[in-house]
């Protein structure tokens, strides 16, 4: 599981800093998580392929993570993008984008599919054989959901030498590793746990930004293996956090040891603060496993 940042500061973009968006490579999957301003050159930068972006997931209607999603859609255009493209959304971002579309004269030639969200309780909003997706509701100043990625569990792992050992014929291979026993060339019944290992964990990638401190969503967001959560302020503007329906740093981390998460992945830094490390130090108080987001930074999860 990869999580490439491409922007991960609040409010208006800076000639050194970007508004909120992300790319999440899981089981083969590529994920695009909101979509501030200057998105499509952070991918660029990133070396992110366009045409693998199939599903775009926009957190709320804020400007600073869906404004540069129309410009990203109409760029598809201008790359004779053929395949579908879904995106996932609050209410009222289909009329935001066709309007867009419509009176720029720049309908897509491609498939544009919008699954507009509504509902203030966890939905399944995507799933396939090997990942599901589901809205984690966030406490925000407009309707907002946090996302969550689970990989669905693998396939076995192959023993080859203890496979070949048993005589198990190689038309069986695909067989063992779904779990099943299988008769070997001298006919003997061959138990599935003799020749496989189990798959590894499945993990798992909670993103949310932007919200106030929520304590509800820690049962959802129990052990996943990444937590991606807002810190907008450190502790000496926490006065400023209730007001504005945002995080501090330390309220971050009190949810990550409260979910037991495996790494907290901290942003949203507001743009009054020069040196991030220190929401590393403040959430270091409450737990230790912490990582800064930063624009361009890559995490890689085994």
């Amino acid at each position: 599981m990869k999580l490439t940042i491409l922007g991960c500061y609040a409010a208006t973009p800076r000639t050194f800093t970007n508004p909120t968006a992300q790319v999440l490579e899981i089981n083969n999957h590529l994920f695009l998580i909101d979509c501030g301003e200057g998105t499509q050159v952070e991918l660029r930068r990133n070396k992110v392929k366009f045409s693998k972006i199939k599903h775009i997931f926009i957190s709320h209607l804020h400007g600073d993570h869906f404004y540069g999603l129309v410009g990203l859609i109409s760029t598809f255009r201008l790359l004779n993008r053929e395949s579908e493209l879904h995106v996932y959304g609050p209410k009222g971002i289909k009329e935001i984008i066709t309007l867009q579309l419509k009176l720029s004269n720049s309908w897509t030639n491609y498939p544009l599919y919008f699954h507009e969200l509504t509902e203030k309780e966890p939905q399944l909003i995507f799933e396939d054989a090997k990942v599901t997706v589901e809205t984690i509701p966030l406490n925000h100043r407009v309707y907002t959901n946090g996302f969550i990625f689970r990989e669905k569990p693998g396939l076995r792992k192959l023993l080859i030498n203890e496979a070949q050992n048993y005589g198990i014929d190689v038309a069986l291979y695909q067989s063992v590793k779904m779990g099943k026993d299988v008769i070997s060339n001298e006919g003997e019944l061959i138990p599935n746990y003799l020749v496989t290992a189990p798959p590894d964990p499945p993990k798992s990638y909670a993103f949310c930004s932007d919200t106030a401190y929520s304590p509800a969503i820690v049962p959802q967001i129990k052990n996943v293996t990444v937590l991606y959560h807002e810190s907008t302020f450190l502790e000496e503007h926490k006065h400023l956090a209730a007001p504005t329906k945002h995080s501090t740093a330390i309220e971050a981390a009190t949810l990550a040891k409260e979910a037991n998460v495996g790494t907290l992945i901290l942003g949203h830094y507001s743009t009054r603060y020069s040196d991030i490390e220190l929401f590393r130090k403040e959430a270091n108080t409450i737990f230790q496993k912490v990582e800064l987001a930063d624009d361009g930074r890559n995490f890689t999860f085994k």
